[in-house]
């Protein structure tokens, strides 16, 4: 009760934030339901498909490069706006459009997620913005509601897309393709509803501007009683976890912009970009995009079904992702993690074992509540380690990374799908997961119990 009342007395840019995110993935879930299908719909073969979706991350990743590590020097507000603008222009050309490059150009600048999940430089700039306008001790809970908006914007967007496509294709008897382009059309007028939302931010959401707010005032004056991060129990200290709050707080007071990542961030960066890089290869190998393909072939699975499917996956990342905040502030944020990702990648891989839809789509669930149980202890772990002039530049660093290893993946299935051997994918799916999770509990483990101090545990 308490942090409700607290998240109901947060600024408002906190609320339109968290109203946004909601919005963006409803748009996600929607598109991804039917990209696949649509796609295959206009003649275009398992193949090409495959080579569509890795362009569009290439071209995601070039142009969130851009505006990430520009974003404080454009502006925040600025570059969500024009994402808004690009979301509206897709979604209005996927619904008139039949040329492969023209619908590949669309999908690039418009944001259009191929796999349901984030595209793009939003995450990164929302996250930076939330974690300038809150404290520490409210952070975990803040990320948990921006997580749970999330994927219950995207457990919506793909129940509404099952069943518009089932009743337009059933009864009004609609053309397949003429439900999948109206779908693209409600696409565009959802990011019509975020433009409107984001331009009702204030200037408090911009780095130069940040000090200068009673919030970012009272928030450093806060952070100033936490003690630095300290290694403990060990003899010697470690330089992943020196970084001082007093310090985290004087850079905020004459926030400049250099281009340039800090010492701290260029040390420890590189070995968080090795571990979710390799999570986004395996995953991109089986996006939401080739599942619904998946169980639409193999278990000839209906629309309204799949629709159903999916929503209830998403509302159970809704639910994991308040878990999250919990089993962060038990573990730690790397044993959080992989607490979620270990079972995960282990009924992932099951998955095609099974010749019951029931079943399969079964253990689908289940990978579903568990893989978004590490998002609070993520999104904590990044924010703690990084100085705050880097974050915004740090935190599209991996989501540009993570967006470019998944690129390599659909190059792969859809040759995969052609041959008709889909449930591979599944495999190098789960053992990426795995090696990945080894990887950060090698190198990150004993970070844990420094962080939960700062945290009040």
């Amino acid at each position: 009760m308490r942090f409700l009342a607290k998240l109901q007395n947060s600024p408002r840019d906190v609320k339109i934030l968290l109203a946004s995110v909601f919005l963006r993935r409803a748009s996600f879930g929607i598109t991804s339901q039917v990209l696949t299908l649509f796609l295959i719909s206009v003649g275009i073969s398992k193949t090409s498909v495959g080579i569509f979706m890795t362009l569009t991350l290439v071209g995601d990743t070039l142009i969130s490069l851009v505006l990430t590590w520009y974003s404080d020097l454009f502006g925040r507000r600025l570059v969500m706006i024009m994402g808004c603008v690009l979301m509206v222009a897709a979604g209005l050309i996927f619904a008139k459009a039949l040329n492969y490059w023209v619908l590949l150009g669309a999908a690039v600048v418009g944001v259009i997620s191929t796999s349901g999940d984030e595209t793009g430089p939003f995450k990164s700039v929302e996250e930076a913005c939330l974690s300038h306008a809150v404290v520490h001790e409210l952070r975990a809970y803040i990320f948990a509601t921006y997580g749970l908006l999330g994927t219950l914007g995207l457990a919506v967007g793909s129940s509404v897309c099952g069943v518009l496509v089932s009743y337009w294709s059933e009864s009004l008897l609609w053309p397949l393709i003429k439900c999948y382009r109206t779908i693209f059309v409600i696409y565009a007028a959802i990011g019509l509803m975020k433009f409107t939302l984001t331009s009702l931010l204030s200037k408090d959401c911009e780095v130069n501007e940040v000090h200068n707010s009673e919030t970012a005032v009272s928030d450093i004056n806060e952070e100033s009683q936490i003690p630095p991060l300290m290694a403990t129990e060990q003899t010697e200290s470690d330089p992943l976890i020196e970084g001082d709050v007093l310090e985290e707080a004087s850079e905020e007071a004459s926030p400049t912009f250099t281009g340039v990542l800090s010492p701290e961030t260029r040390m420890y960066l590189p070995k968080l970009l090795v571990v979710f890089m390799l999570d986004s290869f395996g995953y991109g190998f089986m996006p939401p995009a080739w599942i619904v393909y998946y169980f639409r072939t193999i278990y000839h699975a209906s629309p309204a079904s799949l629709g159903t499917l999916f929503f209830f996956t998403n509302l159970v990342d809704s639910i994991s992702s308040i878990a999250s905040a919990m089993t962060f502030l038990l573990f730690g944020p790397v044993k959080a993690i992989l607490v979620a990702q270990l079972p995960s990648a282990a009924f992932f891989a099951l998955i095609p074992f099974w010749k019951s839809y029931t079943v399969a789509a079964g253990f689908y669930f289940l990978f579903c509540a568990c893989a978004t149980m590490d998002v609070v202890p993520r999104q904590i772990l990044l924010t703690q380690l990084i100085p705050k002039r880097d974050l915004v530049r740090a935190l599209g660093l991996v989501n540009i990374a993570k967006t470019f290893a998944r690129c390599i993946g659909p190059l792969f299935t859809g040759r995969i799908a052609e041959h008709g051997h889909l449930e591979i994918a599944f495999y190098i799916n789960g053992a990426c997961l795995l090696l990945a999770d080894s990887i950060l509990g090698f190198n990150f483990a004993h970070l844990d119990r420094s962080i939960l101090r700062i945290h009040g545990k």
